[in-house]
């Protein structure tokens, strides 16, 4: 009983700070609503101060190694594995200021944060037709190589229910083509505990984020897809425990 009220005070409590934050950060974003690029960057400070206030809310013990990869002098797209919506919180606490979201067009509907992406500038996507999402990461890859921005996406194209590593989409392959961006892969250990898919319940347990050194794409293509893909995937396959392993 002690436990199952912690993680409701818990969750209580990340609400109201995440409710605060997100109306605070709305409506600076109102009044950027010309400048795009200037409500990203407002986003990605917002992240800044409520990804750790959540995290730390959450209780679970945080591990962070090779954050000196995450250099927002250098555009790059970084990719994580997706196990929880507690990698939502880690994302835009790591997220160097510049950096562009990836997300499915349904994030509008979570609460708070929903409405905030939607003013932010970051890029919804409509995972169930293939030819609209691909046409959104090549403006996305266009603007992001005009405006001198990184990218944060998950490869996986949706939540791991087991925690295990899910296949990678070839979108990422085509994301690296157009933009020429180095990729960071950012491994993340033990989020499917703490937040399980379709549940309320937050528990704290540790969770480790491995920040990778960047990935040359240089001469990536279509031809070359399947073999970037194993790539990409090995990368994660090094660091990550035997329960999160491809099944």
């Amino acid at each position: 009983m002690g436990n199952s009220l912690a993680g409701w005070i818990r969750l209580v409590v990340g609400l109201v700070i995440i409710g605060v934050n997100t109306t605070i950060c709305m409506l600076v974003c109102a009044l950027l609503i010309p400048w795009r690029v200037a409500r990203i960057k407002t986003c990605n400070y917002y992240g800044k101060i409520t990804g750790p206030m959540v995290m730390k809310v959450s209780g679970c013990p945080m591990t962070f190694v090779g954050t000196e990869h995450l250099d927002a002098e250098r555009p790059a797209i970084y990719i994580s594995n997706h196990t929880s919506i507690v990698d939502i919180f880690l994302a835009i606490q790591l997220s160097p200021v510049g950096t562009v979201g990836v997300a499915k067009k349904q994030v509008v509907y979570y609460p708070f944060f929903g409405l905030l992406y939607l003013l932010s500038g970051h890029l919804r996507i409509d995972r169930g037709h293939s030819q609209k999402a691909k046409e959104s990461l090549a403006a996305l890859g266009e603007y992001v190589r005009a405006k001198r921005l990184s990218i944060y996406i998950w490869p996986e194209g949706t939540r791991s229910r087991s925690g295990r590593l899910l296949p990678f989409k070839k979108g990422i392959v085509y994301l690296a083509e157009q933009t020429g961006l180095p990729i960071v892969p950012v491994v993340v250990e033990g989020a499917h505990e703490a937040w399980v898919k379709n549940s309320l319940k937050i528990a704290p347990v540790p969770i480790k984020v491995t920040v990778l050194p960047a990935i040359d794409t240089t001469g990536w293509n279509g031809d070359t897809a399947e073999a970037n893909l194993a790539t990409l995937q090995d990368a994660f396959k090094s660091v990550l425990p035997a329960d999160q392993q491809p099944a």
